[in-house]
């Protein structure tokens, strides 16, 4: 892998999971004398960043590309009600309220009528 195909977020993002895996055990993917481990300071982040350079970690970067989307959205279809249709279901809705609460005794029969006389 060559360094120029990558931005420097993405290395910075390589190099910063490589070196979490090293601090954590891993093992190395390329073989590296005791001198030159010494000499880095069994640093992670070096030792990834010499991983890095040379070739050998197995890592591929996506990258989404604008205007390729696979499903394109589609129109949402909605139904045509008439008006009239919509005022009937409004009045059975409040015919059904009216009906609850006077079963719940929140509302006199009375009162229900004279407001049912005012529409």
């Amino acid at each position: 892998m060559e360094k120029a195909e990558f931005t420097r977020y993405e290395v910075a993002r390589i190099l910063g999971a490589r070196a979490l895996q090293i601090a954590m055990d891993a093992p190395l993917l390329m073989k590296i004398s005791d001198e030159d481990l010494k000499e880095m300071r069994f640093d992670a982040l070096q030792i990834a960043d010499k991983e890095f350079n040379s070739g050998v970690l197995p890592i591929a970067v996506k990258r989404p590309m604008p205007g390729k989307t696979k499903e394109k959205l589609k129109a949402i279809k909605e139904e045509k009600i008439d008006d009239t249709k919509i005022i009937e279901k409004e009045k059975e809705i409040e015919k059904e309220i009216r009906e609850d609460a006077e079963e719940m005794g929140l509302v006199n029969s009375a009162e229900s009528s004279e407001n049912e006389d005012s529409e």
